[in-house]
Parts: C-alpha cells; sequence; structure tokens
C-alpha cells in the first residue's frame, strides 16, 4: 500500500465513510465518463474538466484500491489498460443520477445528461 491507498474513514457515519472515497473533485467525474463508455486513460483526458495525468493515475489508484473499478491490460508494451466498472461502482449510477437531476433543477446552465445515461438501470 502507498500514501494513496492507506485512507481510513473519518467515523461510521456513511455520508462521511462514502465522501472519503469519492468526495474529491475528480472520482465522480471520472465514474460519469466510465458509465458513458469511456474505459482508456486517454478517454478520460478528453474530458471537458481537463484533469492532469498525474490526478488522474491517482484517482484510478485509489478508485480500483476502493474496489470501484477492476483494470484489465489490452497492450503489454508498452504496458496499457482497460478500466471497468465493479458492481460496486456500478451500484453509484442512481447517486449520480440524482446529483444531475439537483443540479439541472438548482444550477442555471448545467448540461442536461443524455437519456442514455439518465434512464439507465443498474445491473444485476
Amino acid at each position: 500500500m502507498n500514501r494513496l491507498t492507506e485512507r481510513k474513514s473519518r467515523s461510521g457515519c456513511p455520508i462521511a465513510t462514502t465522501l472519503d472515497i469519492v468526495g474529491d473533485r475528480w472520482t465522480l467525474v471520472i465514474l460519469r465518463d466510465m458509465l458513458t463508455g469511456k474505459k482508456r486513460f486517454s478517454e478520460f483526458l478528453d474530458s471537458p474538466e481537463r484533469i492532469t495525468t498525474n490526478v488522474l493515475t491517482d484517482r484510478l489508484v485509489l478508485m480500483e484500491a476502493a474496489g470501484l473499478v477492476a483494470k484489465t491490460p489490452y497492450q503489454l508494451r508498452p504496458r496499457r489498460f482497460d478500466y471497468v466498472l465493479t458492481p460496486k461502482g456500478e451500484a453509484l449510477l442512481p447517486v449520480l443520477q440524482e446529483v444531475s437531476r439537483w443540479a439541472n433543477r438548482f444550477m442555471p446552465d448545467t448540461w442536461t445528461p443524455p437519456p442514455s445515461f439518465m434512464n439507465r438501470k443498474v445491473d444485476g
């Protein structure tokens, strides 16, 4: 384990515990991208929020350590990975949908997510 994966929960509060995993500036954005079909490092970098490579690397390590994503190599030289949501990561879909609904209702000028995202259901 390294400094990125040695996080402990602040308390037993379910909200605080969840925020310890997804409460930074980037994790939910990466989850959004994965839920809309992105799976490769370069695809995440193309998002409009302009995440830096070092931050993206750090977040993917944290997300994998938290069990939200799994990575599998798609190329050996140089070694490159696809990142896919685990069932635990996929289960955050309704949370992101509700955050989107809240923002669309109360935050002017936010984008309306596509129906393919808003109508999607969690598998299983």
